[in-house]
């Protein structure tokens, strides 16, 4: 992210931003939004102050500064709390206040690092308004985070990197295809289930039955109909695809990162 946004020189390779090369402090242009997982706040101004001072180190000028220093308060939940210095802020209400002064010039893409770190659930949840927010405005977003769970449920690409090396990119299922892990478990728990229930990769225990299917469309039609015939009653199914977590582990091991 420090390469892209032309704060880090590269050992090798281009980094180009809308059709512009990145070298340097300043190259990516003012298409570029950068929110740090430090925090880049004024701790004993103001919110609006900070605003203030961001929108113009990112050159928005009067009277559209103003206008986009409301909007801000406003899509933050800050309103009530502009004149208020940053350093009595929750660290969600610092979090938010934030992202908002890395994109109150409009970036087209912006750089997230870490942007829900330390934030209670609560929190977290208005952070995530807001990045969908810019979504729809139409802004991309690339964001860097070990919260996996986060990842897979905001991402649409995800690309994972371990000691500098690209091992994967693409959808999960994409990733998943790079594994061991490209099948789908299914659990299926039985009312009243027969004493055995021969099937092949799976396996029967208590009532439940768990196994594994590659094409979940195409062969557990027949599953269920040879749970059917055997005169067990199915009370509930469930299929569930590998999760982030899992791929990632599956990738790049389970040696502990220092």
């Amino acid at each position: 992210m420090r390469s892209i946004s032309g704060l880090q020189s590269l050992d090798a390779g281009v980094i180009a931003l809308f059709g512009t090369r990145v070298e340097g402090r300043g190259s990516a242009g003012a298409g570029l939004g950068l929110v740090p997982q430090e925090l880049a706040l004024y701790p004993m101004l103001t919110a609006r102050e900070n605003l203030d001072v961001f929108g113009r180190l990112h050159g928005v000028r009067p009277p559209q500064l103003a206008e986009r220093i409301e909007w801000a308060l406003d899509w933050t939940g800050l309103a009530s709390r502009a004149a208020v210095p940053v350093r009595q802020f929750s660290e969600g209400m610092k979090r938010r206040l934030n992202i908002a002064c890395g994109v109150l010039h409009q970036p087209k893409v912006v750089l997230l690092d870490e942007p829900t770190v330390g934030v209670d659930p609560q929190g977290r949840q208005r952070i995530w308004t807001m990045l969908d927010g810019l979504r729809a405005r139409g802004a991309s977003l690339l964001q860097s985070s070990h919260q996996l769970d986060e990842i897979e449920s905001r991402c649409d690409r995800m690309l994972i990197l371990d000691r500098g090396q690209v091992r994967a990119e693409g959808t999960l299922a994409e990733l998943a295809a790079h594994t061991i892990l490209g099948e789908r478990r299914v659990t299926i728990t039985l009312s009243h289930a027969p004493a055995a229930l021969p099937l092949d990769g799976f396996a029967l225990e208590g009532g439940v039955l768990r196994g594994t299917l590659h094409d979940v469309a195409a062969e557990l039609p027949s599953v269920l109909e040879r749970v059917r015939v055997s005169g067990a009653e199915i009370e509930g199914l469930r299929v569930e695809a590998p999760s982030l977590e899992e791929v990632f582990t599956e990738l790049t091991g389970r040696e502990l990162r220092e």
